[in-house]
């Protein structure tokens, strides 16, 4: 960054490039403040204005991340930028309910065939379950379901 930029031209930069939450932005800049409080205002300022946004932020990460990810992992991406609970909890109610066929996806480009031994199989649950996915659909999944099929529990 440009050694003279103020804190909201700095904060600008950032939010140009990608959506950032107001935490994230308070862990970049913080070096950078000069006086007690400047920080806050001008965090206040773009939030007022609306360049600060949770439910963007959430939007972003849940575009990018969804399609590798399941919704426990997306969750701790989105705690961590410092969301509120209200807007997690949207986005990852959203994303349940294509769980199945995302992890399926995953699973699909990752090993393309059911497991042979119990060996494989651990390791085709690890792999997802180390994604976020949920127990319920990894048992699905790593059982040979499809996308869309569910089990008669």
């Amino acid at each position: 960054m440009a050694p003279g930029l103020s804190l909201k031209g700095r904060a600008l930069r950032y939010l140009a490039a990608r959506e950032h939450s107001r935490l994230e932005l308070e862990r970049k800049l913080r070096e950078h403040e000069e006086t007690p409080g400047q920080l806050a205002q001008v965090l206040d300022a773009l939030e007022a204005k609306g360049f600060i946004s949770e439910e963007r932020v959430a939007d972003s990460v849940v575009h990018r991340r969804a399609g590798k990810l399941g919704a426990a992992r997306v969750r701790v991406e989105l705690q961590a930028k410092g969301l509120g609970e209200a807007v997690i909890r949207e986005a990852v109610d959203t994303l349940r309910e294509t769980e199945q066929a995302r992890a399926y996806a995953v699973w699909l480009k990752r090993f393309g065939e059911p497991p042979q031994d119990a060996a494989e199989r651990a390791k085709q649950w690890r792999f997802l379950a180390s994604r976020g996915f949920a127990p319920e659909v990894l048992r699905r999944v790593v059982g040979g379901e499809g996308p869309g099929e569910q089990a008669d529990d």
